[in-house]
């Protein structure tokens, strides 16, 4: 007697094979070209969410690394915003899905003045990679610019791009340009 056995479940492909053409969906299923300003802006936060990860893991502190990983979330958000197409941008403002608020600015502003009340060394800022660390840190920064490049893009061309939004991600890069700096020159460097 053979035993029987009961169809293995099937686990869902990463590959759906819905893009192989070179389109994408944004949220809510309008397809657009994956070059579309929206996918564009999108994979240049989802870059930054990454060079995060790797200058997180490199993170002396654990201040440092929860600091970052809540950077992460908000990019995460970022995308979310960004992934609605401007005909559902109210619905998706009216979802339960995350939104930064003038709070995550303002805990990103307490960083960058905490981090500017030490007095850091701004020398040999023009060529990073004193270290892994910093180097990590101003990897991070320039992908932020350029992802900030990507919002004021799709701000200029229509898309309804909440202020607060470009607020943050400049301000991200400051913070990212100020941890290089710290990084480079962490206490007690160059004292004996």
């Amino acid at each position: 007697m053979s035993e029987e056995r009961s169809p293995a479940k099937k686990t869902p492909s990463i590959a759906t094979r819905t893009g192989d053409l070179g389109e994408t969906s944004l949220l809510y299923g309008k397809r657009v070209s994956k070059t579309h300003p929206q996918v564009e802006a999108c994979g240049h936060l989802d870059e930054l969410n990454t060079v995060l990860g790797l200058a997180k893991a490199m993170a002396a502190s654990q201040n440092h690394k929860t600091a970052v990983e809540a950077i992460q979330r908000n990019l995460i958000a970022l995308m979310g915003e960004l992934a609605a197409d401007p005909e559902n941008h109210q619905r998706y403002l009216e979802s339960t899905f995350p939104r930064i608020g003038e709070e995550d600015l303002e805990g990103l502003d307490r960083l960058v003045t905490g981090l500017e009340s030490r007095g850091l060394s701004f020398e040999g800022w023009a060529t990073p990679g004193a270290n892994s660390p910093a180097a990590a840190m101003d990897h991070a920064r320039a992908v932020a610019r350029r992802a900030e490049r990507g919002m004021v893009h799709l701000k200029e061309n229509g898309f309804p791009l909440r202020p607060l939004l470009l607020q943050f991600i400049n301000r991200v890069s400051d913070l990212l340009w100020l941890w290089a700096r710290e990084a480079e020159n962490p206490p007690g460097k160059g004292k004996s």
